[in-house]
């Protein structure tokens, strides 16, 4: 839970002032809205999610079981931007806001003004450090950060609340304030409902809550399949942190809104980005505020461990998989430069202002939300109870709104998605090509029916004619065998066996190659199940080749032009495939004597 707290619950550190910023006065009510969407909205999907997805795979991989081939992929890429967007953003928003509780500390800003970028660039490249050096070290220390936090907090609300009790003129001010533009309690409510989107930071913490699930430790009689005590304490974890943050949430709204001026909250005043700190300094004094500077400061810095675990979950689960990331991005090292480089970079384009990154962060957070949402919602109508799908289906409504009512309103956090998303896009086909020729099958698994088939097989080498799949007739398989006798001058006493390809799914980068063997009158048949046809061909004659004499397949040219074929292998798992099959086997074998042999004719 503090691995996942030090992104939640540090969003402390700026959603009151944000809130107070975008709805004024009534930033408890739109603070209240936000609580109820929390546990009534948010909580229940993620508990659902978890269930789901026990090893950590998240909304996502829920969308990509419910989506088909290509489609889920396509959908999961875009998503994985969006991901990107939120823990990327959340990394250097983090460090912005942490880097200004430093330089308006009111013991070191005579010496560190302006100096937020650098300040945010050194906490970023710290965060990177303590990755490079492990992962049980990051854990450790976000349990001290947020238990301290916490606690501070605590203090700094039970204090807040006496002082409010203390000084009833500050309802009156607030209820003057209240209904000054606003003639009525309905008039508030809406107008609370139409600003709370702009408050969408504060439920930063569900999606990471999901992706840590891998340490959540289970019970004994958990199996990989059905972990139901990790499950149960994933889903406990959501509810503990959804408690403890709504109630700091409405409690720091409402202290905030009612003893902080409102020229505090503007930029360059002593409350903007700091309204809890600014509360710490003026009602429990320099000791503590300072104190509660350096934990909250901590706590920001800290946040991108959440979000990091939270990358470095995502990206080797999806993109090695689909053979859009190089194999070495399943390491943790490599990742954690690349994300601390790209991190570099976002501090420099927004100059470390926090205001400015906020709109990005809360698209990121609500767009993954709503797809959490939306797969709950179809999944649970397509086994579970209807009315229950309808009622995650109205929770899913209204995240959509949300989210467009951000993007419509912060257009730039979009714009930052759809970067993050071109580039997913770009890197993922440019690995795809590259890696093409790579004997991607994990295995080859040979049936009873196809081991029997090749024992009674009369001689060595084994020799397979390329065959449609789509012709299995007799006479379809006699013309076959007169054209390929013909093509390699075979003596007719020569025997050899017909071998098709039956594509599952051409979007799998690596699968298990699965073959069976068939008798269609006289006529033997390996019949193969595989994502690609070079790929399927090139993994089994490599699994038949023992130790003795390597096998032989013989091709048909293909009559597809060449930029067709090449797009046909990529999208389809076809193309044109003798050349193809050749060329995985030169890469996977240099030893031409223990190469499988390919035998091309017209």
């Amino acid at each position: 839970m503090c691995l996942t707290g030090v992104d939640y619950f540090s969003s402390l550190g700026y959603a009151p002032g944000i809130a107070v910023l975008a709805a004024g006065a009534l930033s408890p009510i739109a603070t209240l809205v936000l609580v109820l969407l929390t546990l009534f909205g948010a909580l229940p999907v993620y508990r659902r999610v978890a269930a789901e997805s026990p090893h950590g795979e998240g909304s996502i991989a829920m969308l990509e079981r419910l989506l088909p081939k290509w489609t889920g992929k396509l959908f999961v890429l875009a998503l994985l931007g969006f991901a990107a967007t939120d823990f990327t953003i959340t990394i250097t928003l983090s460090a912005s806001d942490a880097a200004a509780h430093i330089v308006q500390n009111p013991v070191v800003a005579p010496y560190l003004a302006g100096g937020n970028i650098w300040l945010t660039l050194l906490l970023v490249a710290a965060l990177g450090a303590v990755f490079l050096k492990g992962f049980k070290e990051a854990v450790g220390i976000a349990v001290v950060l947020v238990a301290l936090y916490l606690g501070l907090n605590a203090a700094l609300m039970v204090r807040g609340v006496a002082e409010v009790l203390a000084r009833p003129e500050v309802w009156g001010q607030w209820r003057t304030a209240l209904f000054a533009n606003h003639g009525s309690v309905f008039s508030l409510i809406g107008i609370s409902l139409l600003v709370f989107p702009k408050l969408a930071l504060g439920m930063s913490g569900f999606e990471t809550g999901v992706a840590v699930m891998p340490l959540v430790e289970g019970k004994l009689g958990d199996t990989a399949e059905k972990p139901t005590g990790r499950i149960k304490g994933t889903q406990t974890l959501l509810l503990t942190a959804a408690l403890i943050m709504s109630s700091f949430l409405m409690l720091s709204s409402l202290i905030c809104t009612l003893l902080i001026p409102a020229k505090d909250f503007l930029d360059g005043g002593d409350a903007n980005g700091r309204a809890l700190a600014y509360l710490a300094h003026r009602y429990m004094g320099g000791a503590f505020g300072s104190a509660y500077d350096i934990s909250t400061i901590a706590i920001l810095w800290f946040a991108g461990a959440s979000a990091m675990a939270g990358l470095l979950n995502l990206v080797p689960r999806f993109l090695p998989r689909y053979g859009m990331a190089p194999d070495w991005s399943r390491a943790t090292r490599p990742l954690v430069l690349v994300f601390i480089l790209i991190s570099f970079l976002i501090v420099l384009i927004f100059r470390a202002n926090v205001d400015a990154q906020g709109g990005a962060y809360a698209t990121g957070v609500l767009v993954l939300m709503t797809s959490a949402a939306v797969a709950v919602t179809v999944s649970i109508l397509k086994s579970g109870p209807r009315p229950l799908g309808l009622a995650f289906g109205g929770i899913a409504a209204v995240f959509v709104y949300t989210t467009i009512t951000n993007m419509v309103e912060r257009p730039e956090g979009l714009l930052i998605a759809l970067l993050f998303i071109a580039a997913i896009l770009v890197v993922s086909v440019a690995s795809r090509v590259l890696r093409s020729f790579e004997l991607r099958v994990s295995s080859v698994e040979l049936d009873h029916s196809a081991v029997t088939l090749l024992k009674e097989f009369p001689i060595r080498p084994l020799r397979f004619v390329a065959h449609d799949p789509d012709g299995n007739s007799p006479e379809e398989y006699r013309k076959k065998e007169l054209r390929a006798r013909q093509m390699a001058h075979l003596p007719d006493a020569d025997p050899f066996i017909f071998l098709e390809v039956h594509i599952d799914d051409a979007s799998e980068f690596s699968d298990v190659v699965e073959v069976s063997g068939h008798q269609v009158g006289e006529y033997r048949i390996l019949k193969a199940r595989g994502s690609s046809v070079p790929n399927t061909i090139a993994a089994l004659l490599m699994h038949l080749r023992g130790k003795g004499t390597p096998p032989q397949v013989y091709f048909q040219w293909s009559e597809e032009g060449p930029m067709a074929a090449a797009f046909d292998f990529l999208i389809a798992g076809e193309g044109d495939v003798p050349p193809l099959t050749h060329e995985i086997l030169r890469r996977v074998e240099p030893d031409r004597d223990r190469r499988p042999i390919v035998h091309v004719g017209g």
